[in-house]
């Protein structure tokens, strides 16, 4: 649970942890790294629809070597995240991320701990360039929630 309090400690909200057991847990279910990739790629090919319009230099992440665009607005007190990328992976990537933090709290998000792509064995499984793009995307999702901390609903 969020706390506010004076002298408490902000942590992440049940909904993200719970969010993120529940992707350890599928991919707990695979034996197989290529069932886990296709599980990733899979995730991609669900996420909402990315507009081309959307495809640019003020969303893209730089540092990524394949294309990486991400778009985030506020309603209702959360952030929602949009992503494409020009690689299957990649895009199924931050898929992940968007399913356990899109909706959540700038403050939540902030807070929210990325380390559980560690325990799925995930980053230790992919190129250094691609590790490196998960570390990006983590950066970039934190640093947009940052920019509607203090937003109004």
């Amino acid at each position: 649970m969020t706390s506010s309090g004076p002298g408490e400690e902000l942590t992440a909200s049940q909904e993200i942890l719970d969010a993120q057991k529940e992707l350890s847990e599928m991919f707990d279910l695979f034996d197989d790294w290529t069932d886990k990739y296709q599980c990733i790629i899979d995730f991609g090919r669900q996420a909402d629809p990315f507009p081309e319009d959307w495809k640019t230099e003020a969303n893209r992440l730089d540092g990524c070597q394949s294309q990486v665009w991400l778009e985030a607005s506020f309603e209702d007190g959360g952030v929602h995240y949009r992503a494409d990328s020009d690689s299957q992976i990649t895009k199924g990537m931050i898929a992940l991320f968007i399913h356990f933090l899109d909706g959540e709290s700038p403050e939540n998000i902030l807070t929210a701990d990325f380390a559980f792509i560690e325990k799925t064995g995930l980053k230790e499984h992919l190129a250094p360039t691609r590790a490196n793009a998960l570390n990006l995307m983590a950066i970039q999702m934190k640093q947009r929630a940052l920019d509607f901390t203090g937003a109004p609903d």
